[in-house]
């Protein structure tokens, strides 16, 4: 469970809350689909008092290079269209689970494996989850 230890580090960051209709929020999932990520979900964890951040941004892909490609663009599109840099990233050393974190959002992209062994969702289940097909 590597990629989860670098949120136990994290210090809050003072910049507010965020909502699904953040242009951070919409640029991430639109990179992830721009690389075809399948089953994609955003957990929202703002009613939560111990999440780490305000979403989880879930998907999967079948192959690592695939994997790579998703994580990859979603960093290069954050930067582009919101400006901002990623705050920690993890997982690219084995491209089973790649963690993004943006502070207030962070992005696992997951090889299905890695996705239902580790069940992210499951975890996270008082969280409010919606699809993004």
């Amino acid at each position: 469970m590597e990629p989860l230890a670098s949120l136990a580090k994290r210090k809050n960051s003072g910049s507010g809350k965020l909502s699904k209709n953040s242009k951070l929020f919409k640029t991430i999932l639109a990179a992830i689909h721009e690389k075809k990520g399948e089953k994609v979900v955003a957990l929202d964890l703002r009613k939560i008092p111990e999440a780490v951040a305000d979403f989880f941004i879930v998907c999967e892909a079948p192959s690592q290079p695939q994997v790579k490609a998703i994580a990859d663009n979603v960093e290069d599109r954050v930067k582009e269209n919101c400006g901002e840099n990623v705050f920690h990233k993890e997982g690219f050393q084995g491209l089973q689970w790649v963690l993004i974190d943006f502070v207030n959002i962070v992005v696992h992209v997951m090889h299905p494996e890695s996705r239902k062994f580790y069940n992210l969702e499951e975890m996270w289940s008082d969280a409010a989850v919606s699809e993004h097909p």
